[in-house]
């Protein structure tokens, strides 16, 4: 069955109550003032029982969804510590010094209850009441947005010739792996023997074994018949030509286009 939260602060002495603590101009008082959340319980009312003991009010779950926007918390398990602390959000979401706050469990299996289309219903209707409200207009755009680093990120370029050379290593131990697994063990362990002492390492600018053999031809990636990266028009070259991803050679930089309001 769908409780409904009383909102009945008592006084702690003769005349002192959560009511008159919650300084007049706090932000979850103007919260209250503005915002009419008494429709999500005609929203969820589908999904109670007629009968049976009083669940948590639905404004009191949506409420504590707004708290948990507001102040910015990754959990509703510090949600609720924060409440049990904050004499503004229990004095916001209706629960006096002396009673029990819901505790985080409940509220996801609430969470869980609703499901997602009863969310879009509830954004979708805070968002006509700003546009009732005169908060909202047409004229203007913004749109929030969470940007995640690509796997071939700009941070991730480097000089086109080193890239090849770790390609190429990799490749070469690879070969070498599956060369030892079909080798005979000990003849195996005996070139390790052979090898103890060895440093491994990737070539540097300086070594001429390299500079010899990226002179020779195209590199790696025009060879076998990738894109082909050359310029026509003049001696302009492209970051691509002398820059690759380490982790998506494949990948070509390019030039942000940013577009500006008249």
């Amino acid at each position: 069955m769908m409780g409904i939260k009383e909102r009945n602060f008592q006084p702690l002495l003769d005349d002192l109550s959560l009511e008159v603590l919650v300084p007049k101009d706090n932000f979850y008082r103007r919260l209250e003032e503005r915002i009419d959340l008494s429709f999500v319980r005609e929203l969820v009312l589908p999904l109670y029982a007629n009968g049976g003991r009083h669940s948590i009010d639905p404004v009191v779950f949506f409420k504590l969804q707004l708290v948990l926007f507001f102040e910015n918390l990754r959990s509703e398990r510090q949600l609720m510590e924060v409440v049990a602390d904050r004499l503004s959000l229990r004095w916001y979401v209706g629960y006096d010094l002396h009673e029990l706050l819901p505790d985080h469990s409940s509220l996801t299996k609430i969470r869980e209850r609703y499901g997602l289309e009863v969310f879009r219903n509830f954004f979708a209707r805070i968002v006509e009441m700003c546009v009732e409200a005169g908060i909202v207009g047409g004229k203007e755009l913004f749109f929030d947005a969470t940007k995640v680093e690509a796997d071939a990120a700009v941070d991730s370029l480097a000089p086109r010739w080193f890239v090849e050379a770790h390609l190429s290593d990799l490749f070469k131990e690879d070969d070498v792996r599956h060369q030892n697994d079909s080798e005979d063990p000990q003849d195996v362990e005996e070139a390790e023997v052979e090898d103890e002492g060895v440093v491994r390492s990737l070539p540097t600018a300086e070594d001429e074994d390299l500079l010899r053999s990226n002179s020779a031809g195209k590199d790696w990636i025009s060879r076998v018949g990738k894109q082909d990266r050359s310029f026509s028009s003049g001696p302009r070259k492209r970051t691509s030509d002398s820059r690759a991803s380490r982790t998506d050679p494949d990948a070509t930089p390019m030039y942000e286009m940013v577009w500006q309001r008249p």
